[in-house]
């Protein structure tokens, strides 16, 4: 009867791996979850619509487009006021015919089309600005969802292990009454004890990296990050779909990243500041038109005229060595600056396109190694121990050790699991295809 209790107890363990193996065919990577991406595409439109670096990022492009306008207008005309030839003797107005109050004003142009260049500057430097926000939607939507990849793997981790620690504690209960009438080793009991006690350090491990996850969120989500239950893994319908194209490349596609849009209207700013740098070739007009009155009489004893005086001022850029030639070179440079960073950051981004999707088709490999025989073979190891130990040929530990072999293959299934989902995230993002 007691031996009977130990094999009731033995089959409870067994069923280990039938929980195991049923979890692993409800894993959210194959379950369907057409809610799910709902869910996490509620959360992200949440957390974009109330991210504060969006509000920052159109204020800076605001106050560029207002500030190109501002440098874009005409200087402030100068008003000048003042007295000529005013004698020194006796400081009279009317003593000597020369002597005038003037009042004048002055007006000093752009050089060339420098201004309307200049406005065109800034409106592609805050169309620059601007694209940042698309960036940062990108930032956004990528961090939320890696964080709901952890949290549907920890949140499903959790659930397996905690089933089993509920074995195992049945498990336990059934060693300590046996062995209370003399049927079980204390060996055997202390390890089921101690294998409950490693599952409950797990299940503290996982709930504590569940619970930074959440803390994670909280930046873009606020206190709704506690609430969030993610239980399933994003369709990527988008990523599919371009994919199954079997592109030659992904240059084409990165092209229209705003990654990439940034760097191309930092080229169009860098090549109106070479439009800028030839204005400054020609030369720079002003106009001033000054009126001045006297109260002195004529030689004659006629009253003196009033004089009214006009002048046109023109700078002439003849030593250019130095100076224009400069600025143009340099904002050459600049143009060839922006390019290169533009190839650059288009080469970098290529090459991580190309790590994940060897990452991707090496974990969908490897997951299919685990599905095919990882898991089958460790199943077959425990049930060959437990019918030892049944046998009286193997010891109740070498059967634990199985069993959580078992699960820890189980629980490396679902890694890479997740590891696929977030080499799917990560090219979902340089692809701009969520």
């Amino acid at each position: 009867m007691q031996k009977n209790k130990i094999y009731r107890a033995l089959a409870m363990v067994s069923l280990i791996g039938f929980a195991a193996n049923s979890w692993a065919a409800n894993l959210p990577g194959n379950a369907s979850a057409d809610d799910k991406p709902a869910s996490l595409n509620a959360l992200i439109n949440w957390a974009i619509e109330h991210d504060i670096a969006q509000q920052q990022i159109q204020f800076q492009a605001d106050a560029i487009s207002e500030m190109g306008i501002a440098n874009s207008q005409l200087m402030d005309p100068k008003l000048r006021m003042g007295v000529n030839g005013l004698p020194v003797d006796s400081f009279a107005f009317d003593e000597d015919p020369m002597t005038n109050i003037s009042v004048g004003l002055m007006q000093q142009f752009g050089r060339g089309n420098s201004l309307s260049l200049q406005q065109k500057q800034s409106q592609q430097k805050a169309g620059s600005v601007r694209k940042q926000a698309d960036v940062r939607r990108l930032d956004v939507t990528q961090t939320i969802t890696s964080a709901w990849i952890e949290l549907t793997y920890l949140e499903q981790s959790h659930l397996l292990m905690q089933q089993n620690q509920d074995l195992f504690r049945e498990l336990t209960r059934y060693l300590s009454t046996n062995y209370g009438v003399g049927a079980s080793q204390a060996q055997d009991l202390i390890q089921a004890e101690l294998q409950v006690n490693k599952i409950d350090e797990q299940l503290q491990a996982n709930q504590q990296m569940q619970q930074r996850l959440r803390a994670q969120l909280s930046e873009w989500l606020g206190e709704q990050a506690w609430q969030v239950k993610a239980t399933g893994y994003p369709q990527w319908l988008a990523l599919q779909e371009y994919f199954a194209k079997a592109p030659h490349d992904h240059y084409q596609a990165l092209t229209a990243h705003p990654r990439i849009q940034i760097a191309d209207e930092l080229i169009k700013s860098n090549e109106t500041g070479v439009e800028l740098a030839n204005e400054s070739y020609q030369p720079q007009f002003g106009v001033e038109v000054m009126y001045a009155y006297r109260q002195a009489d004529r030689m004659d004893g006629s009253p003196a005229p009033d004089l009214v005086s006009a002048f046109v001022t023109m700078d002439l850029p003849l030593f250019t060595e130095k100076r224009q030639d400069k600025k143009l070179s340099a904002a050459q440079h600049q143009v060839g600056e922006a390019r290169t960073q533009r190839d650059l950051t288009l080469r970098q981004m290529h090459a991580q396109v190309s790590a994940a999707a060897i990452d991707r088709d090496n974990t969908q490999q490897r997951l299919v190694r685990y599905r095919s025989t990882l898991l089958k073979q460790a199943k077959e190891k425990t049930q060959a121990v437990e019918r030892g130990y049944q046998n009286n040929t193997s010891q109740l530990d070498e059967y634990i050790r199985a069993a959580s072999e078992e699960l820890a293959i189980e629980l490396e299934q679902a890694r890479l699991a997740a590891d696929l989902q977030q080499a799917n995230n990560t090219l979902a993002y340089l692809l701009n295809k969520y």
